[in-house]
């Protein structure tokens, strides 16, 4: 017989074959899935929309239960997921912040490695940023702009809905491949803010998520210059993308993206991005999931997930340091 200690440093020193085996009686009890953020914002609307959907595809007793982990952009639920067990009962909806701005803006301070701490999954949604100006402003696109702010250096303010978050980043890498744009970012506390902030005129013009902007923008409370991403999109089809508008390859998006702890069996994950992509194609969920500003993707896979989480936070780092950012 081998001894009970020797026979226990065996196993623990074969994680593969101890994840496949826990992998094939998966999922065993509920399954958590964290929000790193309050409850009541859109990341947490996806992740409950999902749940429901994705749970009865992963097998007739399967439940995912949704928890809110709020704090420090989400490191602090990011980090919770992270120690957890890569046995398929822990997932965390990544985003922007988690897992690009955050960790770039703020290095010394994020308790993990974004790009090898966690296993990617699946992207959930995308939608655009939308640079947008008062209705009073004299700039009528996105050259005229920037003409002016090169005239002007430093004498521009421009907003966000956070420092060191995706508009704020967004905002900085107009700046940079501009060529070196001198302007003053003022953050506020959140789209809501910033929104009033815009229809007072307070600000030469800001950068948002399309989702906290499209209902203002509707109501005509400003004007949009142009999307972040590569292609316009269908609600705001007039406006151009910055690429269109004079800054060839500019291109960035708020994302949702499903992960779990590093070393989650090959199984496990496959069955999760199958279940969630197949739940993304639902008419009810797409239309849900647009309501909310998020246009749902339904074609990732784990590879492509990773590869996309890694571009990511590659970019953002690069746009820190370029843009010399000290948070």
């Amino acid at each position: 017989m081998i001894p009970r200690r020797p026979l226990l440093a065996t196993l623990a020193a074969m994680p593969c074959a101890r994840a496949l085996a826990q992998g094939a009686a998966w999922p065993s009890r509920p399954i958590s899935w964290t929000v790193p953020f309050l409850a009541g914002g859109s990341a947490d609307l996806l992740a409950r929309l999902l749940a429901d959907r994705m749970a009865p595809r992963l097998g007739a007793q399967a439940r995912i239960v949704v928890e809110n982990r709020g704090g420090a952009g989400g490191a602090i639920g990011s980090e919770y997921v992270r120690r957890q067990p890569p046995d398929g009962h822990s997932l965390l909806l990544a985003t922007p912040s988690t897992h690009a701005t955050v960790p770039a803006t703020q290095p010394a301070t994020t308790p993990y490695d974004a790009a090898a701490d966690f296993t990617a999954i699946a992207i959930l949604g995308q939608s655009p940023l939308i640079l947008a100006v008062p209705n009073a402003s004299p700039h009528r696109d996105v050259r005229g702009l920037i003409e002016s702010l090169r005239a002007r250096p430093g004498g521009a303010s421009w907003g966000n809905s956070g420092a060191g978050g995706i508009g704020h980043l967004t905002g900085e890498l107009m700046n940079v491949m501009a060529g070196g744009l001198q302007t003053e970012q003022v953050p506020y506390r959140g789209g809501s803010a910033l929104v009033e902030a815009l229809v007072k005129n307070e600000l030469e013009y800001a950068w948002e998520s399309m989702g906290s902007f499209t209902s203002a923008l509707q109501d005509r409370q400003f004007r949009a210059l142009a999307v972040s991403t590569k292609a316009r999109h269908p609600l705001f089809p007039d406006v151009p993308t910055m690429d269109e508008s004079g800054l060839p390859g500019f291109e960035t998006s708020t994302w949702n993206a499903l992960c779990g702890p590093r070393g989650m069996p090959g199984e496990v994950v496959s069955r999760l991005n199958a279940a969630a992509n197949e739940s993304l194609k639902e008419p009810t969920v797409i239309e849900r999931l647009s309501v909310a500003g998020i246009d749902a993707v339904s074609d990732s896979t784990p590879a492509t997930t990773a590869a996309f989480l890694a571009n990511e936070l590659a970019k953002y780092r690069d746009v820190v340091a370029r843009a010399n950012l000290r948070l």
